[in-house]
């Protein structure tokens, strides 16, 4: 039987990101994200709303620059897997808990919307990252464009 675990999400994030390192020195970043749906009800014709709240963890590099960059209420999309953990609590009880370990990410919004500002260490802000690459910002800006083919 084949299985796919792929999810995409763009949301805003719940609190500023936490970052860790385990004992063979990763970086582990945890944060969490707001996902807004909104509709009308059929029934009521009323404007509905609902929030679902996803945490997720962004290892090595990307969980440094989520870290650097995003704080709470900035808006992100992310693509990574489904990862589902198990544990035993101090009481004894079963524990269990559905996560998104991110593979990809990019910045959405400008420079001043959603939350307060970013907590940068530079003055440049990358776009957005694939966690598999070689550790840099992805480069999709496409080739440069001729002062003929501007869009405006």
């Amino acid at each position: 039987m084949a299985s796919f675990n792929k999810v995409i999400l763009a949301g805003n994030l719940t609190r500023d990101p936490q970052l860790a390192h385990t004992a063979s020195n990763t970086p582990v970043c945890k944060f969490g994200l707001a996902l807004n749906r909104r509709w009308r009800d059929r029934n009521s014709g009323e404007n509905r709303e609902e929030v679902c709240y996803v945490d997720c963890t962004a290892f090595g590099r990307s969980g440094e620059v989520i870290n650097q960059y995003m704080s709470k209420g900035r808006p992100i999309l992310v693509e990574g897997r489904l990862n589902y953990s198990q544990w035993e609590a101090q009481d004894g009880s079963k524990r269990s808990k559905l996560d998104v370990v991110v593979e990809n990410f990019q910045f959405l919004g400008g420079g001043g919307s959603g939350g307060d500002a970013p907590r940068r260490q530079s003055s440049e802000q990358p776009a957005s990252f694939n966690n598999s690459s070689s550790g840099f910002p992805a480069d999709d800006y496409g080739p440069p464009m001729d002062d003929g083919d501007v869009p405006f």
